[in-house]
């Protein structure tokens, strides 16, 4: 290849990746209430896809902030809670995984889920967790709450539903 046809290239790499820059900034900055227009599409798993205030999508995913919460060291508890929420939830427990860090008393963990997952990341000497619920088909993300809300005893939650993967 040529010095100048070298160039051209990684110009043209160049210019492709501001596209993408550029189009990653557009997508954040839709909000929830927005659908967008695509041509109708026939997912593999069709049958695990839901529907959400009209809206069909791949599943509801929940983004939740605990602060001032309790317990958020106990590992024991954390993994009662997680299955406790697969279970309200109807969801499919394929595996719980949660890593306990000495310095902090703080847990990240995930329980991966036929239907996604809930991931879990506590900061007890902050007393914040964060959490993510993901699920499709017919389990019920927002039964999760409650359970967490028991377990941990927070002051104040914060919570976000996002629709993942709109047709």
């Amino acid at each position: 290849m040529t010095t100048h046809a070298a160039r051209r290239a990684r110009a043209r790499r160049s210019e492709l990746g501001a596209r993408s820059v550029l189009n990653l900034e557009l997508v954040s900055q839709e909000t929830s209430t927005k659908v967008t227009q695509h041509p109708p599409a026939e997912p593999a798993n069709q049958d695990f896809f839901i529907e959400r205030a009209g809206v069909r999508c791949a599943g509801a995913h929940l983004i939740i902030d605990l602060y001032d919460a309790d317990k958020l060291d106990e590992l024991e508890l954390i993994e009662q809670t997680l299955r406790k929420c697969v279970e309200v939830a109807g969801a499919t427990l394929l595996h719980i995984h949660l890593h306990p860090f000495e310095s902090s008393g703080g847990v990240s963990g995930v329980a991966v889920l036929a239907e996604s997952h809930i991931s879990i990341h506590t900061w007890p000497e902050l007393r914040y967790a964060a959490l993510d619920i993901f699920m499709c088909g017919q389990a019920r993300p927002e039964r999760c709450i409650e359970v967490l809300l028991e377990a941990f005893a927070p002051r104040r939650v914060a919570i976000e539903e996002l629709l993942r993967g709109r047709v």
